[in-house]
């Protein structure tokens, strides 16, 4: 039968998640302690509670996972703050403690399990409804057995942490900081989703491309943090314009390019693009008041719309034609200005 270094070297070098390791653990303890219960806790000393996070229960005492109770009643709390690891006689210890005559607590053993810094994770815990005489080793073990569930905690909380912050700048890199839309990244990522999409449901891809005429005016005559009031603005108001299932993103500087899935490819597609079409020319008309109470009235956007065959075109061919159609609206709208 393999010893207990033995099976503690091949449980922490095989064990790749917390359940894993504490398992094993928890079976050790209650061979070395013969007590009837062993658990591992969580304590969360700002909200006043201690959670029961693992547990193994051999006999008639059951400790429960999932149990919470007020960190002030625990005997966990009573032994930490005594500096006391074991009694077998918990009522004449702590017979004031509800906690410990509801679960029927005779023999208790505890240790806690803090990280490097000194911080609190929880408790390694073992109990009986019995009296039990343990030897020095069943302490020993605890010790040990809680640094290393220390560590291997305080490093799942920092690859936990680690994964949080990439997906976090994975979606930062995604986005514009300044209108909190897709960015160009984005967008080609979305518009290929879309484009194959629509190549099995064989239905119109819809691109449009929305250049803001005159931006750089408005830089120059009222600041860059006009124009910046005025491209969160415009982000708002062309995206209340939109299908609820169509994308908006910031292409560029002044450029926004709108993506989304129209109707099946026997339907008049160019009728969707037409309204879509006005209704985002509309919604590029602003007119707002700056802060220092200069008020800023913008003519609107040039706005290009297509319709695609998915079968006939990928991300460079449609956004090309987007803005080709951009483009004929803008050179339209410029000698309509120069013939009024």
């Amino acid at each position: 039968m393999p010893s207990i270094v033995q099976r503690l070297s091949q449980t922490v070098n095989s064990s790749q998640t917390m359940p894993a390791l504490i398992k094993p653990l928890l079976e050790i303890m209650v061979e070395v302690t013969a007590l009837d219960s062993a658990y591992l806790t969580s304590v969360d000393e700002e909200r006043g509670v201690q959670n029961v996070i693992h547990a193994l229960n051999t006999g008639s005492m059951v400790i429960p996972e999932g149990l919470e109770v007020p960190w002030g009643d625990t005997l966990c709390k009573r032994a930490l703050d005594e500096g006391r690891t074991y009694t077998n006689n918990v009522g004449e210890c702590w017979g004031d403690s509800e906690a410990a005559r509801a679960l029927g607590i005779q023999t208790y053993i505890s240790t806690p399990v803090r990280f490097a810094s000194g911080q609190l994770y929880g408790t390694l815990c073992a109990t009986s409804d019995r009296s039990v005489t343990l030897e020095q080793e069943a302490e020993d073990v605890l010790r040990l057995f809680a640094k290393i569930i220390a560590g291997f905690a305080e490093r799942e909380q920092l690859v936990n942490s680690l994964q949080r912050a990439n997906r976090e700048l994975i979606s930062l890199a995604m986005l514009d900081t300044l209108t909190g839309l897709p960015n160009r990244r984005c967008m080609t990522d979305e518009l290929n989703r879309v484009i194959a999409h629509c190549r099995r449901t064989q239905e119109w891809v819809l691109v449009g491309f929305i250049d803001l005429d005159h931006f750089k005016q408005i830089n120059d005559r009222y600041g860059h943090e006009a124009g910046d009031a005025l491209m969160r603005t415009m982000a708002e108001q062309l995206g209340s314009a939109m299908r609820s299932s169509d994308i908006l993103a910031r292409f560029g500087g002044d450029e926004f390019v709108m993506v989304g899935i129209g109707p099946p490819l026997q339907s008049d597609g160019d009728a969707v693009v037409k309204d879509i079409q006005q209704r985002l020319s509309a919604a590029s008309v602003l007119e707002f008041e700056l802060l220092d109470g200069r008020k800023i009235s913008y003519g609107g956007a040039s706005v290009g719309m297509v319709c695609l065959v998915p079968d006939d075109t990928d991300v460079d061919d449609a956004l090309q034609k987007a803005d080709a159609s951009m483009y004929r609206v803008k050179v339209a709208r410029q000698r309509k200005s120069v013939s009024e």
